[in-house]
């Protein structure tokens, strides 16, 4: 039954993104950056309700009162699953550029679509100058007025395991003088970073409170954040019920 639920919403996921997607790679240039966003933020919390209508997969969300209404963040994450690229664009009210690797911009209707969010794209393999693009374009960004987002393990981590942060989001911290808000979750416990089934509970997310950056450099700020997530993540949950 959890691989039927699972297929159903799979399938209602990729309808929804292909219309959406679509309309929006048509027509979204036409609407002011709020509007864009009001627009993704709709298609993050419909599929929210169907992950929750088709597969019982729910989440809670602790510490928004940790995020400031009034200046832009670098939101650093730990990432186990896709979970978080859906339900991060509605459940962390902030306007988001997400870094993102360049393949993804390459992909028809999906990726023409996230251009209109205005994403950092970084070639993986282009060393010391992806910093320098993620830094410069990061900077940019948070002075515009969004807030940036970054997975510092670069790739989705199985539940248990834990992957080296990168220190690219710590040092675009470093730099622009802008606070790291990080967070915490268990999503890969009941989505998989491999495979379709979705099983049913509660995913745990916790937002933790702003780390001010100024006066430490990037080796520090990447320690405390990691230390946080994965302090966080050690009281969460690792078994479904």
């Amino acid at each position: 039954m959890t691989f039927i639920r699972s297929i159903l919403f799979f399938t209602f996921l990729v309808l929804s993104t292909i219309v959406i997607a679509g309309f929006g790679s048509l027509f979204g240039w036409f609407f002011p950056l709020q509007k864009r966003f009001f627009i993704s933020n709709a298609w993050s919390r419909v599929n929210l309700a169907a992950l929750s209508l088709l597969c019982g997969l729910n989440y809670r969300i602790d510490g928004l009162n940790n995020i400031p209404d009034d200046k832009s963040v670098i939101i650093l994450s730990k990432h186990q699953s896709a979970w978080e690229t859906i339900a991060f664009l509605s459940i962390i009210p902030l306007n988001k550029a997400w870094v993102l690797k360049q393949e993804l911009l390459r992909v028809p209707i999906f990726g023409w679509a996230l251009l209109l969010f205005q994403p950092i794209a970084l070639d993986r393999k282009a060393g010391r100058k992806a910093v320098v693009q993620l830094i410069r374009d990061g900077t940019e960004r948070l002075e515009s007025g969004l807030s940036v987002i970054i997975f510092p393990e670069g790739t989705r981590v199985a539940p248990g395991t834990h992957k080296r942060y990168g220190i690219g989001g710590a040092l675009l911290a470093e730099k622009s003088g802008f606070p790291v808000l990080p967070v915490s979750h268990n999503a890969g416990v009941f989505w998989k970073r491999r495979g379709i089934n979705k099983f049913p509970g509660t995913i745990d997310v916790r937002v933790g409170p702003l780390i001010e950056t100024k006066g430490l450099d990037a080796n520090e700020i990447n320690a405390k954040v990691e230390k946080w997530i994965e302090g966080t993540l050690e009281t969460l949950p690792q078994g479904r019920a």
